[in-house]
């Protein structure tokens, strides 16, 4: 049997843009991307504690450290600037996987930087 997973979390992101206009998507700083073991094109959920509204989408590259948070596109509707968000992703593990498998959980602060991983 397989299961789906948390593989990664990035708990309480601040939106620093809004972009109607964009194609779609939710960009990210690309470090916080490779601390959280995400990459472009993934698929994630995300989940704003400002409002309860939740999306699916997929991660574009922001610039490295600079607290990029946008959200993109039509999730516009769902997330504004100052928003606070989680944004999850998944994966499909074997029952043997589960037990010697362990998330990343990312907290960071107001600035968007990492304040702990657990």
């Amino acid at each position: 049997m397989k299961r789906t997973m948390l593989k990664a979390k990035i708990q309480k992101l601040t939106v620093t843009e809004a972009n109607l206009e964009y194609e779609g998507s939710l960009t990210l700083d690309s470090g916080l991307m490779e601390t959280a073991d995400m990459k472009p094109f993934e698929q994630v959920h995300v989940y704003n504690i400002s409002n309860g509204e939740r999306f699916s989408t997929y991660l574009i590259k922001g610039p490295k450290d600079s607290g990029a948070v946008g959200v993109n596109g039509a999730a516009v509707h769902k997330a504004k600037e100052g928003d606070r968000l989680i944004v999850a992703s998944y994966v499909v593990l074997e029952e043997e996987e589960i037990d010697f498998f362990m998330p990343k959980i990312l907290i960071v602060g107001e600035d968007n930087k990492v304040k702990e991983i657990k």
